[in-house]
């Protein structure tokens, strides 16, 4: 008998602080649903799934991937430099 819910996290690091919301959502839901049920779009409103991209553990994945008991949705910031820009600028340091 497959369990009713599962316990997963959501994760999002904002320039000045990080959190980690874990959740517990019915099971065979999606990184969106977690995310929505999460709340954590409220508390951070600079978030948009719409161009944000997101993960699981590291992964990157879509909003409609489904979840596992103990996954960790993260939701990523945008890139302020391109990382091949900001080498080439250490460089020249």
């Amino acid at each position: 008998m497959a369990a009713e819910f599962i316990s997963v996290e959501v994760a999002y690091a904002g320039p000045d602080q990080q959190v980690i919301i874990p959740v517990l959502i019915p099971a065979e839901s999606t990184a969106e649903q977690a995310i929505g049920i999460s709340g954590i779009v409220q508390q951070f409103p600079e978030i948009d799934l719409a161009t944000q991209k997101i993960g699981i553990f590291g992964a990157v994945c879509k909003l409609d991937k489904p979840l596992l008991d103990g996954d960790r949705v993260e939701i990523y910031r945008p890139l302020l430099q391109d990382p091949m820009a900001a080498r080439r600028n250490r460089l020249q340091r």
